[in-house]
């Protein structure tokens, strides 16, 4: 008797359970289905729709002419579009290599001094940030003023002080004007790194860093042997979020030099490479084609996930050792 009481039972409490079960599977859906509608209208369908546009030419934005490989071909082969694509793709990679020199070193570096809790660390946090804020295209306006070959402030603090074989234009010269652009979009945007790290620095533990300085170890050590190591990750992050960004870069280079980083493209980037073969077009050189534009873009995104991908797997070689 207590047998067969027994059975339905434990069978109630297995439709209960996968009834339970079952709803929570229908709350996660309903829970992440904006989410993907979201993600898929506004991000996978764009990007699916590019890469089905490289393939087709046309005039306007919506080609309709099939082609097959042709654009690429085109993209690689005639000397007017090759030579400008790998000019702008080494320009970019030139542009994100100053980026992690200086804008995420200093990040490191401003985080550090202020996760010390250094007096008025949080009117620093707040200068720091702050050119963050402002439009880019405002500030490429305001450099442009600043860097003035005549009368801007550069040019005349360097002769002030006898360098005055310093100054030069430096927005109208090839060999500089790259550097130029870079260091003032480092100096934009270091406050991004520098919030990212500093919330790194303060999630260590005050426990680990104090039994370290008791066993002997000083303040470099302590950096370099725990910090360092625990910050890794934010470091991958921020180095990733850098790369990424850097290859869509076009606001700061069209603000201080135009769409075609002059002078002799010594500062076009990829983004402002896309923009003129897409949108705007070169006459009498090149019209518009977004068909090759959307070439260009699908070329720039396996650039973006293959550097993304390896940083996938060298973190999850460390995370496995």
């Amino acid at each position: 008797m207590e047998q067969a009481n027994a059975v339905p039972l434990q069978s109630s409490r297995a439709e209960r359970r996968a009834s339970f079960q079952a709803q929570r599977v229908r709350a996660w859906i309903l829970f992440l289905l904006p989410a993907l509608v979201v993600y898929i209208a506004f991000m996978a369908w764009p990007l699916l729709n590019s890469l089905r546009l490289s393939f087709f030419t046309g005039s306007g934005y919506t080609p309709d002419h099939f082609v097959g490989f042709d654009n690429y071909r085109t993209l690689f082969t005639e000397p007017y579009y090759r030579d400008r694509f790998f000019n702008a793709l080494g320009n970019t990679f030139v542009f994100f290599a100053i980026h992690m020199l200086v804008q995420n070193t200093l990040g490191l570096l401003f985080a550090t001094l202020l996760a010390t809790g250094l007096r008025g660390h949080n009117t620093y946090r707040t200068i720091i940030f702050i050119p963050a804020t402002l439009a880019v295209l405002v500030t490429g306006f305001l450099w442009r003023l600043i860097l003035n070959p005549q009368w801007g402030a550069i040019n005349f603090g360097l002769k002030a002080v006898g360098l005055g074989a310093w100054a030069r234009p430096w927005l109208g010269d090839p060999q500089v004007v790259l550097i130029v652009i870079s260091l003032v979009s480092s100096w934009q945007w270091v406050g991004l790194p520098t919030m990212m790290l500093l919330a790194g620095l303060l999630a260590i533990p005050d426990e680990l860093l104090e039994a370290a300085r008791i066993d002997g170890a000083s303040a470099w050590h302590v950096f370099w042997r725990i910090k360092i190591p625990l910050l890794a990750p934010v470091i991958g992050i921020v180095s990733i979020l850098t790369f990424v960004g850097n290859f869509n870069a076009f606001d700061v280079v069209f603000a201080m030099t135009g769409p075609r980083g002059d002078p002799k493209y010594a500062a076009d980037l990829i983004a402002s490479f896309f923009y003129r073969t897409a949108i705007a077009g070169e006459h009498p050189v090149a019209r518009p084609d977004m068909g090759l534009g959307a070439a260009v873009a699908t070329c720039t995104f396996f650039i973006l996930l293959a550097g993304v991908s390896l940083w996938l797997v060298f973190n999850r070689r460390n995370a496995e050792a």
